[in-house]
């Protein structure tokens, strides 16, 4: 019996041996296979899991401060170009319009009085011009009656002296000579007089012609502050600026507001692309529109079809808060990622709607 169960032990021993062999034997084919296909692989694709969807991300900032009067939406709302996203009180706004168009109107005022003020000094030279042409005329005149009265005088003086006149009427004659010269000397006089009125007057149209200049440019000053009130105004509906989807509203009605505050964001994922981050060592054999497969962690089992359009123009680190600077001493070398942008190439794929910026994707490019 001993010998019996000796026997057998013998015997399987051979089996267990040559079945171990056999998995080894398995176990080494599949390896090499496994390692032969990861190095074929390799030898025509570049792969990363350092990559994640990106969209452009547009802020909602108001442009005018004051306080929150509606807010007419909700957090992860889809909303359209130009829909209204919150209300702020505009009281304080609409005052200052109506402060802005007062102040225009009294300027408009003023222009109208100095153009009046300007059509009487036009006027008063006018006139003034007027009385200077009369004052020549009569000096004309006086200047006649002078020389008349004067050849009178010497024709009387000759006759005088041979007493063939009284001497009445040679004093009356010299009188009269007299007269017509004072007569001319006052009116030369008052010709100057007026010609200095209308120096004057000249210059008091010339000093409102330009007040007339001045109230324009306030008038198109004051026309340029009621637009700037009116926009203002205008900026108390806030809008959207683009169509996308809302993210969380921190917003709450009552709150004060701003100029430049950010309040929330819209996701404009209309049009959404991926950026990788491969290492520097995989970027030799890249070129622009090499195709990518995108496999998204979200949708497992599933490969989208891409396009790779562009390099970024440094590595990640450049665009850092804090580059490196490896003049500064204690070099130590650090593999480099180079962001890829890749656009998806099948739009009427109805998975890429569900998709959502920051979600990891696993990028694989043909090389």
């Amino acid at each position: 019996m001993h010998q019996n169960e000796t026997t057998n032990k013998q015997a399987a021993a051979p089996k267990k041996s040559k079945t171990f062999l056999f998995v080894l034997i398995g176990l080494l084919i599949a390896g090499g296979w496994f390692g032969i296909s990861k190095y074929l692989h390799a030898q025509h694709h570049e792969e990363t899991d350092n990559a994640q969807i990106e969209a452009n991300i547009s802020p909602v900032i108001p442009r005018v401060a004051g306080y929150v009067k509606e807010v007419r939406v909700k957090d992860n709302q889809l909303i359209k170009k130009g829909d209204t996203l919150l209300i702020l009180d505009d009281r304080d706004l609409a005052v200052r319009v109506l402060q802005a168009e007062a102040a225009l109107a009294t300027a408009q005022s003023n222009l109208g009085a100095a153009q009046a003020n300007t059509n009487a000094s036009k006027a008063n030279i006018a006139t003034t011009q007027a009385g200077i042409s009369t004052a020549d005329a009569q000096i004309e005149t006086a200047k006649i009656s002078v020389w008349r009265t004067t050849q009178d005088y010497e024709r009387y003086s000759n006759l005088i002296k041979d007493h063939s006149i009284t001497q009445q009427q040679f004093e009356q004659v010299e009188a009269a000579k007299q007269t017509a010269e004072k007569q001319l000397q006052i009116l030369v006089q008052q010709k100057n007089q007026v010609a200095r009125q209308t120096t004057a007057v000249s210059s008091q149209s010339n000093a409102t012609s330009s007040q007339i200049g001045v109230a324009g440019a306030v008038i198109k000053q004051r026309q340029v502050d009621v637009a700037e009130a009116k926009l203002n105004l205008s900026y108390a509906v806030v809008v959207a600026p683009e169509t996308g989807m809302v993210s969380k509203v921190n917003v709450q009605e009552g709150q004060f507001l701003q100029p430049g505050q950010s309040l929330f964001s819209i996701v404009l994922n209309q049009d959404i692309w991926i950026v990788a981050n491969f290492k520097e060592t995989q970027f030799e054999k890249m070129k622009i529109g090499q195709r990518v497969t995108i496999s998204v962690d979200a949708f497992p089992g599933h490969e989208f079809e891409a396009t790779l359009t562009s390099f970024s123009p440094a590595t990640g680190s450049r665009f850092a808060l804090l580059p490196p600077d490896n003049a500064s001493g204690n070099f130590v070398k650090v593999v480099q990622r180079l962001p890829v942008k890749i656009e998806f190439a099948n739009p009427t794929d109805s998975l890429i709607k569900q998709l959502r910026p920051g979600m990891n994707v696993g990028v694989d490019v043909h090389l």
